[in-house]
């Protein structure tokens, strides 16, 4: 893929977010005001955003608000810095839209970057922009996304991905996160700190991280004995959370606990346990000061040796990196 040279920081780069029809309001504003933001924290204005359709004209919305976009795609006559495609439910026409796709394909080719945003990586894919490479998407269509594109690379864990020149998100507000790791690329870590705070948001959710989250898994257990067990640890995470402890809050024997657990779950109690409390402790690290020693005691790590050993099994890395780099 060809790409045009890096421009200066001081000039102003363009930003293209393509619309379609059935888009999802908030996967198109949502990330546009993080580059909105961005003109206000730096005082000039180091983006132009664009909302562009092919013809122009207005486009449905998730919400029933019809979009008007700014310009049709024929009307962009500078280069385009950054190609965003929205997601939402009209993927599935855009994608099969021949032309929408040749314009993706020559523009995404051209851009300095290009990425999408939930369900908009199915029309990069189908544009063949993901051919060969690592890509993600909504965790719920990432099956349906992997079958239709089989030269697609999907991992379905982050929140956001980037492969060379190409970025995809998962669903919604994970856009927000890849806008601000963009700025984060173009103008630094400050910049887009400031942003984060003025949108009241968390500076960033690194791509790395998962867009699963531990509570959202455990509505998925259809068990209400598990379900009742899960629920009550993720509530007393500094208590014994033993399998004695867990299975007589479900009403069952130690051995029927466990044999459900690993049926209903996929995991063994033991493992559910150290990964609430691995997690509880990661968001910690990342919204407050609290010493190490204290945030394992709260979580249930008891030591920060023992946390320690957990982030690294869990996480790869140590609470102290952690810290720092989050």
């Amino acid at each position: 893929m060809v790409r045009t040279r890096a421009r200066a920081k001081d000039e102003t780069r363009l930003i293209v977010m393509l619309v379609y029809p059935g888009v999802m309001a908030m996967d198109v504003f949502g990330p546009l005001e993080a580059f909105a933001m961005a003109n206000q924290v730096a005082g000039r204005p180091i983006y132009r955003i664009v909302v562009a359709s092919m013809d122009g004209a207005p486009v449905s919305t998730s919400i029933g608000v019809m979009l008007h976009p700014s310009l049709a795609v024929s009307q962009i006559a500078e280069p385009i810095d950054t190609l965003l495609v929205s997601g939402g439910y009209g993927q599935t026409d855009a994608s099969g839209d021949r032309r929408l796709l040749a314009w993706v394909r020559e523009e995404g080719t051209k851009a300095r970057r290009c990425g999408s945003i939930c369900t908009g990586a199915f029309v990069l894919a189908a544009a063949g922009l993901l051919d060969g490479r690592r890509a993600t998407t909504h965790w719920a269509l990432a099956q349906e996304f992997a079958r239709d594109h089989p030269k697609v690379k999907v991992d379905v864990e982050p929140i956001f991905v980037r492969d060379g020149g190409i970025y995809t998100s998962a669903g919604v507000t994970a856009g927000i996160d890849l806008a601000l790791a963009l700025i984060e690329e173009d103008h630094g870590r400050k910049v887009a700190l400031r942003v984060a705070r003025s949108l009241v948001v968390y500076l960033q959710r690194q791509g790395g991280q998962t867009q699963f989250s531990t509570r959202l898994q455990v509505q998925f257990t259809e068990s209400g004995p598990i379900r009742q067990a899960q629920d009550w640890a993720m509530e007393h995470l500094a208590a014994d959370l033993s399998v004695p402890v867990l299975a007589a809050r479900a009403g069952m024997s130690e051995r029927t606990f466990r044999r459900a657990f690993v049926a209903e779950t996929g995991e063994t109690p033991r493992d559910f346990v150290e990964r609430i409390r691995v997690e509880t402790a990661r968001q910690m690290i990342e919204q407050a000061t609290l010493p190490l020693q204290t945030i394992a005691r709260r979580c249930g790590l008891g030591a920060t040796d023992t946390m320690r050993r957990a982030f690294l099994r869990r996480l790869g890395i140590t609470p102290q990196d952690y810290r720092s780099r989050f």
